[in-house]
């Protein structure tokens, strides 16, 4: 089966990829000549996935998916939430979709904060045959006190699982795969897919 995914970053296809393994042969737009940025600016995760799988969709007729990903902190109410990959720049504390910028601002406004409990919820939207479908992973965890770790990449140096000594950044692939939010809503998605 072939779905292209509606994703101009290589490091989530990587590890998509990889969790899919041989079910599916995975696309990007680029391949199809979808070189723009893809519109997100719904108010949800749900919708910003939808908006994306919609409008590949729409531009390719084939079938694919998009996910939304959210970082949710419970001291800063859900904050950044649907604004996880500019975080930084919708305050006014960096430009674009620095990663870096943004785990600075997070543990800067988490500073001296006793709570630290987040959670990384992932939602996928998938159009296949021109129905859509939703799938949802979330892991729980806490934001710790500074950046640990080289893998990964967004918030995953500064965000340690629960049951964990180690950062999402710091844990090979393989390991992060198996308990991640992403991991666990591409479970489904696969589950849904190995089912047709």
């Amino acid at each position: 089966m072939k779905i292209v995914f509606a994703t101009g970053n290589r490091n989530k296809l990587k590890e998509i990829q990889a969790l899919i393994g041989s079910r599916a042969e995975l696309s990007t737009p680029a391949d199809h000549g979808i070189t723009e940025d893809i519109p997100e600016d719904r108010p949800t995760l749900e919708g910003n996935a939808l908006q994306k799988a919609r409008y590949i969709y729409e531009k390719t007729g084939l079938n694919c998916f998009a996910d939304d990903t959210g970082l949710e902190v419970e001291a800063l109410d859900g904050e950044p939430g649907v604004y996880s990959a500019r975080y930084a720049a919708v305050n006014g504390a960096g430009e674009g979709h620095s990663s870096a910028d943004n785990m600075a601002l997070l543990l800067e406004r988490l500073r001296g904060a006793a709570n630290r409990r987040a959670r990384f919820r992932t939602v996928i939207a998938l159009i296949l045959e021109g129905r859509e479908y939703l799938f949802e992973g979330i892991v729980n965890g806490e934001i710790t006190e500074e950046r640990s770790g080289a893998e990964g990449f967004g918030y995953d140096p500064v965000f340690r699982p629960d049951g964990y000594a180690e950062t999402f950044a710091e844990m090979p692939l393989e390991l992060k795969n198996s308990i991640s939010h992403r991991g666990r809503a591409t479970a489904k998605l696969i589950e849904f897919l190995s089912a047709l």
